[in-house]
């Protein structure tokens, strides 16, 4: 199993997810002998994962059942056990994009965090690219080392753990893209310039605060980078739904308006979807945005090393 190429089957020492709805799943490691518990009953890794393959609709001791779905970098954002906050596909999608990145390019980030854009560049840059990641905390940085093993993805990453805004990204004049997600990002865009090869390096950096992004842009022009530009990621979700609204009684003109403009003995308007004349109300789909939205997450700030 590998986050970057497909299997078919699960294997012993897979990591899956576990699909109860859109809104209810879990990542899981499959091990022999061992059991899962769902709210529709026990999971026996043994008999109902191991050889089976991935999309199975599995059965459960209650009589639910569940699907056993192949992990991509999207699954896990959703799924991932939480280190520290992390970014989420709208926002890992413009910076994807932005940076340019393709399979082939070399990318640095700082920090790893949980993991969560470490992913989704691995899979972006493979086969033959590399991603390396700098993580400052001890701990994390070892855990990201133990996932990306269990992910079949050690051979795109290294991780490195030290500071870098002081030792840098431990490259030099190879990387395609820089990604900054630190405090203080001002003080490592003289590492990321030299990180970033000759001429044409993207980079990017994620700030909560505009205060952040103001001193991060004086820093970029210091240093001489060009196409300074920041933007924001707002998600609106709309709702697409049927709804009725009564026809408004304009009049007796109105009326014989319509009786001329729709015939009901007329075959084309025979079981029309949109018009209920009987009823009064005209029925059709409507985007209804929703009362709740995601909010602000970050600003990104990229720019370009000429």
């Amino acid at each position: 199993m590998s986050f970057v190429e497909y299997g078919d089957t699960i294997k012993d020492g897979d990591t899956a997810i576990v699909f109860l709805g859109h809104e209810s799943m879990f990542p899981v490691k499959v091990q022999h002998g061992t059991v899962t518990q769902t709210k529709y009953g026990v999971i026996r890794h043994s008999t109902d994962l191991i050889g089976k393959k991935y999309g199975s609709k599995v059965t459960c001791s209650k009589g639910g059942w569940v699907f056993i779905l192949h992990p991509t970098p999207e699954l896990w954002t959703m799924n991932l056990p939480h280190r520290t906050q992390i970014l989420y596909s709208t926002d890992i999608s413009i910076i994807t994009v932005m940076l340019e990145l393709k399979p082939g390019s070399i990318v640095c980030e700082s920090g790893t965090g949980s993991g969560s854009l470490s992913h989704a560049l691995i899979r972006t840059v493979a086969p033959t690219g590399h991603l390396y990641t700098v993580e400052f905390h001890q701990q994390r940085a070892e855990k990201a080392r133990e996932e990306f093993r269990e992910h079949g993805v050690e051979h795109l990453v290294t991780v490195t753990n030290q500071d870098v805004c002081k030792n840098g990204f431990g490259v030099s004049n190879i990387a395609d893209a820089v990604f900054l997600d630190i405090p203080s990002p001002w003080e490592a865009i003289g590492h990321a310039k030299s990180a970033l090869k000759a001429e044409g390096g993207r980079i990017c950096s994620f700030s909560p605060c505009i205060e952040q992004v103001q001193r991060t842009c004086l820093a970029m022009e210091e240093y001489g980078f060009t196409e300074i530009n920041t933007l924001e990621i707002l998600l609106r979700v709309y709702n697409v739904r049927t709804i009725s609204l009564q026809i408004p009684d304009l009049g007796k003109a109105a009326e014989d308006n319509s009786s001329t403009d729709f015939d009901s003995s007329n075959p084309s308007n025979q079981g029309s979807p949109c018009t209920n004349l009987q009823q009064g109300t005209v029925r059709f789909k409507s985007g209804v945005p929703l009362r709740e939205m995601v909010g602000h997450t970050g600003y990104l700030t990229f720019a370009t090393k000429s």
